[in-house]
């Protein structure tokens, strides 16, 4: 139920910053290669657009967000078909301050997903449809690129059943253009 109610506020708060944000920077393009909770490879592409806004700036850092359109492709295995999905996420970045010249940062998004089956590798989604929740940590580099290491769960929020979802841990880089 904790989960379902933080879900719920996080898509207030995607509202709320969409009208806020509706103004965005450049398109970044990015590519992450990983593996899934139960070994299997994932190819990952995305879009993104960074908002203009921050919010709760101090000499630590300050909160700020980019919105993400992403195509995972799902490897095949033994006994199973590849899989596909589409996903779109607002994502909120927390960047901290540093002298250096990369930037340390986490960020946290929640999002939709929908996968070509309702089954990926041997983990039975329920449905198409599925929510995206993702943490990442990563590093800012010069020329507007950024590197880092991502976890996303997909699953259906107990919509349909079953609903054991499925994990994804990947290495990215991106690059604003």
């Amino acid at each position: 139920m904790f989960i379902l109610r933080l879900r719920h506020g996080l898509a207030l708060l995607a509202l709320i910053s969409f009208d806020l944000t509706t103004t965005a920077s450049a398109a970044s393009l990015s590519g992450a290669l990983g593996v899934t909770g139960q070994g299997d490879a994932v190819v990952r592409a995305d879009t993104s657009f960074k908002w203009t806004s921050r919010w709760f700036e101090s000499d630590r850092g300050s909160l700020t967000g980019y919105w993400d359109a992403a195509y995972t492709y799902w490897a095949r295995g033994k006994h199973y078909r590849a899989a596909h999905s589409l996903s779109f996420s607002p994502v909120l970045v927390y960047e901290f301050n540093t002298r250096h010249s990369f930037t340390p940062y986490v960020e946290f998004g929640i999002g939709a997903a929908l996968f070509s089956k309702t089954r990926v590798g041997e983990q039975k989604l329920g449905s198409a449809f599925n929510f995206e929740d993702r943490l990442a940590f990563g590093l800012a580099l010069p020329g507007q690129q950024r590197v880092g290491i991502r976890a996303i769960h997909y699953s259906n929020a107990g919509l349909n059943h079953p609903n054991k979802g499925i994990e994804s841990y990947s290495l990215f880089y991106s690059r604003a253009f």
